[in-house]
């Protein structure tokens, strides 16, 4: 920023710059950081069993181009192989008719009394011929991931799955959710019966958001639906639990609901489609151990190698704020006006 000052005075305007917008990036982040978090009953809803600390990778700056980059090459690595055949297209023996015949030179396919007689061949134009640059299986089909990287997008994921602007935006019905991130005592973990996980998952406030997977249900468009994948649907929460005591069994036919280990957290659930923003129901343990797993700015991630959380770029994104404020706009130099122009006269 340009100082109407030269010298000591503009030196030490700028000084008084810096300090202010210090404040102002520690302030907030001191106001967009939850200290503490409600742990419920799994089975009384209503009733709060007492708070834990915000891990620290729940306030880790949002990266959504990060996200869908490591989505879009990680959803590679489950691809099969698949090519058309050598032979496919030229098990006809063919020939071309020659010219003079007033028909293409293309080879054709032999014999007569039959509508196959004489039918172009070989060519990727013909019916039945072969295809251009037919695939093979060594092409590339999976990708290498850095591991930092990818470890950084579901720290993202994560953080973004605590803001409840973030999680309506992806279509989430949260209306009724008394808080987000919405953390349930470990005896979540310890349920059996699906009829049992349903209602859990009612009390929460999730009734809503059950019925809209359901009502999801539609028939694909297009060839998939031959392929043993006729359905698509919404997808529902996530639970994540750190300890299955009977969790995965009691949520595995719940339409859209879908379990995932702390220690196992995978991106392509967090993030769906490569949007963040999921619905996360974590049990208390696993969401004490998130802290575990990830550390903290200072101290490192104690259970991943070589790897600490990803700090902002800004402390305080907010840049038009800052430039309007009135401790920026007093220092700095009035608009400079344009230079008059005259026309030549002739």
């Amino acid at each position: 920023f340009g100082s109407s000052h030269s010298g000591p005075v503009g030196q030490f305007k700028a000084f008084q710059l810096s300090r202010v917008l210090v404040v102002c990036t520690c302030l907030s982040k001191m106001a967009t950081a939850r200290p503490v978090v409600s742990v419920y009953q799994f089975d009384n809803a209503t009733e709060k069993a007492e708070t834990v600390p915000m891990p620290h990778v729940l306030m880790s700056p949002l990266r959504p181009d990060l996200v869908r980059y490591i989505h879009t090459n990680v959803s590679k690595n489950q691809r099969q192989a698949i090519s058309v055949g050598a032979k496919v297209g030229y098990e006809t023996a063919a020939a071309s008719w020659g010219t003079g015949r007033a028909v293409a030179r293309v080879p054709r396919a032999p014999g007569g009394g039959t509508h196959r007689a004489g039918q172009g061949t070989f060519g990727n134009m013909c019916r039945g011929g072969g295809m251009f640059n037919p695939t093979k299986t060594w092409r590339r089909w999976h990708r290498r991931v850095n591991v930092t990287q990818k470890r950084h997008a579901v720290a993202t994921a994560l953080a973004a799955s605590s803001l409840p602007p973030l999680v309506m935006a992806r279509g989430h019905r949260i209306g009724e959710v008394a808080e987000l991130p919405l953390v349930v005592s470990d005896g979540l973990e310890s349920i059996q019966k699906t009829k049992q996980a349903v209602e859990t998952l009612k009390k929460l406030g999730c009734s809503e958001e059950l019925q809209r997977v359901l009502d999801s249900k539609k028939v694909r468009a297009g060839k998939g639906k031959m392929r043993n994948r006729r359905y698509t649907m919404r997808r529902g929460p996530l639970v994540v639990y750190s300890e299955d005591n009977g969790i995965v069994r009691a949520m595995r036919n719940i339409p859209g609901v879908e379990t995932a280990c702390v220690t196992r957290l995978n991106l392509l659930s967090l993030a769906p489609g490569g949007s963040f923003g999921r619905f996360v129901i974590w049990t208390q343990g696993a969401f004490k151990k998130l802290g575990e797993l990830y550390g903290t700015l200072k101290s490192g991630a104690p259970l991943k190698k070589n790897y600490h959380l990803p700090r902002a770029e800004m402390e305080n994104a907010d840049l038009d704020r800052i430039i309007n404020s009135t401790e920026v706009q007093s220092v700095l130099r009035p608009k400079l006006e344009a230079p008059k122009k005259f026309e030549m006269k002739r």
